[in-house]
């Protein structure tokens, strides 16, 4: 008996991991090689390939394929439609299994519907990326990304909402829900413990 409830019409083949408390919706197909924490919610006609890592807490929204090759940790929001890919340069007559390249999305970033996240980067912790925004270099912790080809304009709270920091150099804000501080240091924000 699963501990991850399953709509009839998902398949989930043998060998998938997928944790306590998860729910699997409509025409989702999850392979048999896919490991997917607890808690996590994969929305109507979702694709998670062999080679994926889902962490806990995750939600996949709608239309979304996560492919071979990406790895999400704790806590990321995937929205309606966004993109993964896991090849740099594909050509349907030209065979590149063998170039797939990681993509990491750390814990408690959100991918805002229908945006791109090209293959071989590291989207950051509590990081932001706008609706539609095609994003294909790295991104800073806390950074809100937006655009095509996107670029930071802010930095966000783990909360969700824009913080009131310059964007580079050094400065601090408050987050107005939660009280945390955040203090920009050379280029980079943390949250004080």
């Amino acid at each position: 008996m699963n501990d991850y409830y399953q709509h009839s019409s998902a398949i989930v083949d043998d060998g998938a991991q997928i944790g306590e408390g998860s729910r699997v919706w409509h025409f989702v197909h999850v392979c048999g090689g896919a490991k997917i924490g607890k808690g996590v919610s994969l929305g109507q006609n979702v694709f998670i390939g062999n080679k994926v890592i889902i962490g806990d807490y995750c939600k996949v929204q709608n239309n979304v394929s996560v492919y071979d090759n990406v790895t999400l940790e704790e806590g990321v929001f995937c929205g309606p439609s966004m993109v993964f890919t896991n090849v740099y340069n594909p050509r349907s007559l030209i065979e590149r299994k063998d170039e797939y390249l990681n993509t990491l999305v750390k814990k408690g970033a959100t991918l805002g519907a229908n945006c791109t996240i090209v293959c071989g980067i590291t989207i950051g912790e509590y990081s932001f990326v706008g609706a539609g925004a095609v994003v294909n270099t790295d991104v800073p912790d806390y950074a809100l990304m937006v655009g095509v080809p996107a670029k930071q304009i802010a930095w966000m709270s783990e909360y969700g909402e824009k913080l009131d920091i310059p964007l580079t150099g050094n400065g601090e804000a408050i987050c107005e829900h939660t009280g945390s501080k955040y203090v920009l240091s050379n280029g980079q924000l943390a949250k004080e413990a």
